[in-house]
């Protein structure tokens, strides 16, 4: 008889050297993906404060029929696609006063997506870079 119980059916019995092996791989594998790990960059934003009020917002409402009104009066009708009186209005302004007056949209909830584009093409033919929605 062996000193080995399990030598003679040919089993080895259980091997510790294939495990440690694959124990280091993994840990290579972990550490590798460790340090190609993508670092956060902080943005640069500039929040606007509250200023001395000689900035005054232009204000285009959009009515649910496709009204456009820019400071109360009227500037597009529905059936107008390309709203030649807001992009006039806006070019002009710009010459005159400059850039830096914000334009606040403010459309009415049921509005179509398709007039909100109309106007926003309009504004940005324009000349205007400050815009947001209210």
């Amino acid at each position: 008889m062996s000193s080995f119980p399990d030598s003679q059916n040919g089993d080895p019995g259980f091997q510790i050297a294939p495990m440690v092996d694959v124990v280091f791989v993994l840990m290579l594998f972990f550490m590798a993906c460790a340090g190609s790990q993508i670092r956060e960059r902080e943005l640069g934003v500039s929040l606007p404060t509250k200023g001395d009020g000689s900035v005054n917002a232009i204000v285009i409402e959009i009515a649910a029929d496709g009204t456009v009104a820019l400071n109360d009066s009227r500037m597009g009708l529905p059936a107008d696609r390309m709203l030649p009186a807001l992009r006039d209005w806006f070019r002009d302004a710009i010459e005159r006063f400059g850039p830096e007056n914000p334009v606040l949209i403010r459309p009415d909830p049921n509005v179509r997506h398709e007039r909100l584009m109309e106007v926003l093409n309009a504004v940005s033919a324009g000349g205007v870079r400050k815009l947001s929605f209210g």
